[in-house]
């Protein structure tokens, strides 16, 4: 009984604890597995709604056949039966759109916390790379400038060459 009900959030957790994986190919295997979890559970869940709507329609006695006349177990109308179904089916339509609704923003969540991660690592990167770039531009600087000096030394050695000789 605990794992059914705690279900979604082990696998949130299984997501979370894939999209933390640092190996590309684990990674990608990992994550497909927790979408196979998913799946399942979706079907799983299906059926327990097919399942349970079959139960509870037994229960009332609306599950067999239709074509008696009159009045069924629990001194319900055909009438009354019909508009109790229609109600059913709507509470369940709306119960589905609902789950729809929360796989489709876990999956948007999930989808946003992988984007999360690979703009972190994209930045630090980046922020690597600029450093390097910092780092070869105070080089050249420092180059540029010892090349400038050796040239002002020739052109004095040279100066004083032709003074000397001249």
């Amino acid at each position: 009984r605990w794992l059914c009900q705690h279900r979604p959030h082990l696998l949130k957790q299984m997501s979370v604890e894939a999209r933390g994986i640092d190996d590309a190919d684990t990674k990608a295997k990992c994550l497909s597995k927790v979408r196979q979890c998913k799946s399942s559970l979706s079907d799983l869940r299906s059926e327990y709604e097919t399942e349970n709507t079959k139960f509870e329609r037994s229960a009332l006695g609306l599950g067999g056949s239709s074509g008696r006349g009159g009045r069924r177990g629990g001194g319900l109308s055909d009438e009354q039966r019909d508009r109790l179904l229609n109600t059913n089916d709507q509470i369940a339509s709306q119960n589905r759109t609902l789950d729809n609704a929360r796989r489709i923003m876990a999956d948007t969540e999930e989808t946003a916390m992988e984007i999360t991660s690979e703009l972190a690592r994209n930045r630090e990167k980046i922020e690597s790379a600029h450093g390097r770039v910092r780092e070869v531009s105070g080089l050249t600087n420092r180059a540029r400038r010892i090349v400038q000096s050796m040239s002002r030394r020739e052109v004095q050695q040279k100066l004083a060459m032709y003074m000397v000789s001249g």
